[in-house]
């Protein structure tokens, strides 16, 4: 769950299509339409325009895209805003959530990423919504998605301890950027150059360098009671637990006493394994916002 449509995509969306391409569900969930991203349009124009590119977004890797319908600057941890999230949580059962920073250079962030450490607590108790509790439902994995420019609100650097290379997904994670173009096109006019995507390459290839990849995406994974402490990503083999990745790992083993996964054992090895776990009762949902498989015939 991000604050604003393009969040998912400029900080996320890289692993989302990796773990696509394993044949997973995807929800993109934003707390606001972004209906303060102009400079020309009225709140209601600019809203409707950026839903119509979120969806589009989502749509290019078969996703589907959610709101919660909060205001630009005006996200806010309160009892009707946490309804929705609960409402929304218990339509999807996730079991990985991907969200902002708790610390961020904005309070949309902030708050969106306090709104969802409280729902993917709660969402399963019977009594914090009155919509049905899918089986299976629990609490799930979570992890923090780097802050913008990799940066605290203070200005000092946020070291991710997961990274996942997304060297082959950017192509595909740029279109997906591209696709918010009253963001980019406002940008181009402001800035003279692209600097939408290239802001956005520029830091994921910053990321890279610190697992010998290209491109790469940072997260910190929640670990505090009773969430899962075992890092998910990593049993996928999409990472290494110093954010290095597998391969690179290899050139460097004999200078470091870091585990590497089994040989042999890849992503859709991992995933079915994770899939028979028995905390989600044999059936995976999965978020990024959200990544699902379908449950078993």
């Amino acid at each position: 769950m991000m604050a604003h449509p393009d969040d998912a995509e400029i900080l996320c969306a890289g692993t989302m299509i990796r773990l696509r391409d394993l044949g997973w569900e995807i929800h993109i969930a934003t707390a606001t339409r972004g209906d303060c991203g102009t400079i020309s349009h009225s709140a209601e124009q600019i809203s409707a325009i950026r839903s119509l590119e979120a969806e589009r977004a989502a749509s290019i890797i078969g996703g589907t895209w959610h709101t919660l319908d909060s205001k630009d600057g005006k996200v806010c941890y309160d009892p009707p805003t946490l309804e929705k999230a609960y409402d929304l949580f218990r339509r999807v059962a996730p079991g990985l959530v991907f969200t902002h920073p708790p610390r961020d250079y904005m309070m949309d962030h902030e708050m969106t990423s306090h709104i969802c450490r409280a729902v993917s607590f709660l969402y399963a108790a019977p009594n914090i919504s009155s919509l049905p509790l899918i089986p299976g439902s629990s609490v799930p994995y979570l992890y923090y998605c780097d802050p913008v420019e990799g940066i605290d609100p203070l200005g000092n650097p946020v070291q991710p301890a997961t990274l996942v290379d997304v060297t082959n997904q950017m192509e595909l994670k740029t279109q997906m950027l591209a696709a918010h173009a009253s963001q980019r096109e406002w940008l181009r006019a402001h800035h003279g150059m692209d600097e939408y995507i290239d802001s956005m390459k520029r830091f994921s290839a910053d990321r890279g360098k610190l697992m010998g990849t290209q491109y790469a995406e940072g997260f910190i994974q929640h670990r505090g009671h009773p969430y899962p402490t075992d890092d998910i990503l990593k049993r996928c083999s999409l990472i290494s637990s110093t954010g290095v990745s597998p391969v690179f790992l290899k050139l460097i083993r004999k200078h470091a006493s870091h585990r590497v996964l089994p040989k042999g054992q890849g992503e859709a090895e991992c995933l079915a394994q994770s899939a028979k776990s028995p905390r989600n009762g044999g059936i995976t949902r999965h978020w990024i916002p959200k990544f699902s498989r379908t449950p078993p015939a």
